[in-house]
């Protein structure tokens, strides 16, 4: 989007060239993407156009509260990307149950807009101790369940925060049966990840993976089936090991990296390399699994 609002529309095959490859004819998808976030927004249409650039020919960008859910959808359809709308478990305490009746009129009222792909950022977070206990978990557990039953009545798949809550995760998918969809940033067990796969979910591989201390998630890159994969940056946050800068870093003065979506094709590299297999084929399955998690993903490639 133009700073006069108008629509900007961005190359969807670029050629590049990286690290030795020829990555000319590679296609990537970035399913977890925040550009209405706070720190795109002087640069948005030069971030979006970066990632095109590299062959990251859509994105994903799931809304976290009723606040956002216009900013979200004006980006994508901008863009010719994908949008989610969900409310994230980190900002349940601050809605009510008016915000899943928006929620649900949202979904209703944008049911025929092709870039609206799933409903989410929604699950439950356990890491942080305050919302692991008591009232708190048990009015995220509340908002998942129902938000779980507004993507069955709509028909469409979600987009999981999964952090230290596979199972209950599971359990509530168990539950209450949904269209699949993508648990985002995974990081749980071998036998967790069986479970997603069990639900018809791909699970999301970004940042965190190129952390050679990462040894479990790299391990679950390497050796998951290819079609359980797809890709993700979650930026501006989740940054790979590349742009990171450490606490010692930022008190000297170095500014820490900005995760953006054009990081896709070298994390993309990074689990290739797990895998030792071809980038080109990293590429393709990667791709062919976010269309098939999120099947109106693909109808935008006809537009």
């Amino acid at each position: 989007m133009s700073c006069d609002g108008s629509t900007v529309r961005l190359p969807l095959h670029v050629g590049w060239r990286t690290l030795g490859h020829d990555l000319a004819m590679m296609r990537w998808i970035d399913t977890h993407c925040h550009l209405d976030a706070a720190e795109f927004a002087p640069d948005v249409v030069a971030v979006r156009a970066r990632a095109a650039g590299v062959g990251v020919v859509r994105c994903v960008l799931p809304a976290v509260r009723v606040a956002d859910f216009d900013a979200a959808r004006t980006l994508a359809r901008a863009f010719g990307d994908g949008y989610a709308l969900g409310i994230h478990p980190l900002y349940v305490a601050q809605a009510g149950e008016q915000d899943l009746a928006a929620l649900d009129a949202a979904l209703t009222r944008h049911h025929d807009d092709p870039h609206l792909v799933a409903v989410g950022e929604i699950g439950l977070d356990y890491f942080v101790p305050e919302l692991a206990q008591g009232v708190a978990r048990e009015r995220q557990d509340f908002f998942y369940r129902e938000q779980l039953k507004l993507a069955r009545q709509h028909g469409l798949p979600v987009l999981l925060h999964v952090r230290r809550s596979a199972d209950q995760l599971l359990k509530g998918l168990r539950e209450v049966g949904v269209a699949g969809g993508i648990a985002h940033a995974f990081n749980g067990s071998a036998q967790q990840a069986q479970g997603f796969l069990a639900q018809g979910f791909k699970l999301g591989f970004g940042g965190a993976v190129t952390y050679e201390r990462a040894l479990q998630l790299r391990r679950l890159a390497a050796d998951l089936p290819l079609q359980a994969l797809v890709l993700e940056t979650d930026a501006p946050d989740m940054p790979p090991h590349w742009l990171y800068v450490t606490a010692e870093e930022r008190t000297a003065g170095r500014a820490q990296g900005r995760n953006e979506p054009g990081e896709v094709p070298r994390i993309g590299q990074v689990i290739a390399g797990l895998r030792g297999i071809p980038v080109e084929e990293l590429a393709r399955a990667t791709t062919a699994n976010a269309l098939a998690a999120l099947p109106r993903l693909a109808g935008l490639f006809s537009e």
